[in-house]
């Protein structure tokens, strides 16, 4: 027989799509060969602004009612964020008076930051600033764009009239702030060069400058230079190069707050902002499970999450994800995917076979370890396969983690079994069960639920008075120890619809009753046997595990009762009835 032909490279080269790449060009690259960001690490969370009431609002198809604005307001609050964009207050009564109610009605904690966004035009200043009035913390946020495209296409521009822009724009929320604001207020401001990721780095540093000449940032006078991937162009990695080269070039930078504001058009917002961060930003700006224009704002929840699966502290409270998921469900009037990190609803949920196996064996191994050390697994370094996180730290319980349909094993059977009834089948019973389980699903497709689990396990190994199967069903058992230090038993049984008295001796309860079988015709064997304990306490159970062997047929049975030998026959029996059935 010929050895056949290896696979190499070569022979699966792809071909040319066909698609007008000529229309696109790569993204520019940034010479800083010093650069610093990759050998840092983040280990410490970062400040946070959630921008849901801006950003993420008006990426809406319907846009958030007044109540379901405070709705998301009160969620960010308990949620532990310090800054929060409420609204563009200029662009129309509903965000103005937004603002204002939440301010009147003293809903903004003293230590929460309430920031609102503006543009570059007077009229739209001014009522920026009147929002804000009374407010006991408040940010202005102006920004206008600065990009190339922006500065030759939308505003027919030069460099120096846009930055201009900037310088005036600034000067302008300076000047309404001290004519409209009083001491109730702490104000600060932040900048954006709209579009800094197609910007000039020179060009985008001048900018910036310029408007720290007007506001004068120094020590309890910070300025907040947010610089946004309003378009993500490029690789993350790209992205914190021109990080690390703004943080190096900037002057009065320890007065500045260097804000990272990524949007997913490239789906690598998280990793931008995370590399962003390493190469010397100082916050981030982003909403819940990513929410925004386009593909979206960079996610709050996974980059806080990403920290928290980390051992990093995000200072924001994630405890209870469902209730966190289903409020933005409500305001944003849109679903958050199933499989969306940290918090869908199958993120924790293994299907296949043999991560049940490792999931289940990873619980168990956790248990052992605290066990040994005297100590509850909470107090143990996380350590379960497939799974970043404890399910139970942000709410979710374990039931959810391991769920069957046709691509599932023994494992994740076997884990449904112990974590919905204590019981922890033996391997070999393990992967009998499984079978008949993979039946099921090859039959009837789609996914079994635990109830549907333990109704075919009762079925095929637990009859019970509402599924009274079985040729045998034991009544009564007595043992006794004889002279020869063995046991002699006595059984009421039912056999075959007959009240029959069965006695065996043997070197056991289990031995003898296998003898008392043999009295009516049952040849069965011993292969093997194990047992547990159910529950602790007086009217603790015992399950009892037996593999026998019935007349040629090798099949597991299971026994259940508050009396360990009597578990036994029950086992016995059960294996015996799934021979004879």
């Amino acid at each position: 027989m010929s050895n056949p032909t290896p696979i190499t490279a070569a022979s699966v080269r792809q071909k040319p799509s066909g698609m007008p790449i000529h229309k696109y060009r790569g993204y520019d690259a940034v010479e800083i060969p010093d650069r610093t960001w990759p050998d840092n690490r983040i280990t410490k969370a970062p400040r946070w602004l959630s921008t849901d009431l801006r950003d993420g609002n008006q990426a809406l198809i319907d846009p958030m009612s007044p109540t379901r604005k405070r709705e998301m307001f009160d969620l960010l609050v308990r949620m532990g964020y310090k800054e929060i964009e409420v609204g563009f207050p200029s662009s129309g009564q509903t965000d103005f008076d937004f603002v204002r109610s939440i301010i009147e009605d003293d809903a903004i904690p003293e230590d929460v930051t309430i920031s609102v966004l503006t543009q570059a035009r007077e009229e739209l200043i001014e009522r920026t600033v009147e929002s804000v009035k009374g407010a006991h913390h408040a940010t202005v946020h102006l920004y206008n764009a600065t990009a190339p495209v922006w500065r030759e296409v939308v505003f027919r521009g030069s460099r120096d009239a846009v930055r201009q822009i900037a310088v005036d724009g600034t000067r302008m929320v300076v000047e309404y702030a001290e004519k409209l604001l009083d001491d109730r207020t702490v104000f600060g401001y932040q900048y954006s060069p709209e579009i800094f990721t197609d910007t000039e780095l020179d060009f985008a540093l001048e900018v910036c400058e310029g408007v720290m000449d007007v506001w004068q940032p120094e020590a309890g006078r910070e300025i907040i230079l947010n610089l946004p991937a309003t378009v993500e162009r490029s690789t993350p990695s790209t992205h914190a190069d021109r990080f690390e080269w703004m943080s190096r070039n900037l002057s009065r930078r320890e007065y500045v707050c260097l804000s990272v504001h990524p949007h997913n058009d490239r789906g690598t917002a998280v990793a931008a902002a995370e590399l962003a961060i390493m190469a010397g930003a100082d916050r981030i700006e982003g909403c819940l499970f990513g929410q925004g224009e386009r593909t979206g704002n960079v996610d709050l929840v996974t980059l806080g999450m990403n920290l928290f699966s980390q051992g990093v502290d995000p200072e924001i409270d994630f405890s209870d994800i469902d209730e966190i998921r289903r409020t933005a469900e409500y305001c944003n009037q849109m679903e958050v995917h199933p499989r969306h990190p940290y918090a869908g609803d199958l993120v924790y949920t293994a299907f296949s076979g043999s991560h049940q196996d490792a999931i289940k064996k990873g619980f168990e191994a956790m248990a052992v370890r605290a066990e040994e050390r005297g100590v509850t697994v909470d107090d143990l370094e996380w350590a379960v396969p497939y799974l970043p996180i404890d399910p139970k730290d942000v709410g979710r319980s374990y039931e959810a983690v391991i769920r069957v349909n046709s691509q599932s094993g023994k494992g994740g059977i076997a884990y449904v079994l112990q974590n919905e009834h204590s019981l922890d089948l033996p391997r070999r019973m393990q992967i009998e069960f499984s079978k008949i389980i993979q039946a099921k699903t090859d039959s009837e497709g789609g996914e079994v639920t635990p109830a549907a689990i333990w109704s075919v396990f009762q079925d095929e190994y637990l009859p019970n008075p509402d599924n009274p199967w079985g040729h045998i069903t034991l009544r009564s058992a007595q043992s006794e120890t004889t002279r020869d230090g063995g046991d002699a038993l006595t059984v009421e049984a039912v056999v075959g619809g007959v009240d029959t008295v069965l006695k065996g001796s043997g070197n056991g309860p289990i031995s003898a009753f296998f003898d008392a079988l043999a009295s009516v015709g049952v040849d069965a064997r011993l292969l093997d046997y194990q047992e547990h304990t159910l529950s602790e306490g007086a009217r603790a159970q015992a399950a009892s595990y037996i593999e026998v062997a019935v007349e040629g047929k090798v099949l597991w049975g299971i026994g259940i009762d508050a009396n360990t030998t009597r578990a036994s026959l029950k086992a016995v029996v059960s294996a015996v009835n799934r021979a004879m059935r």
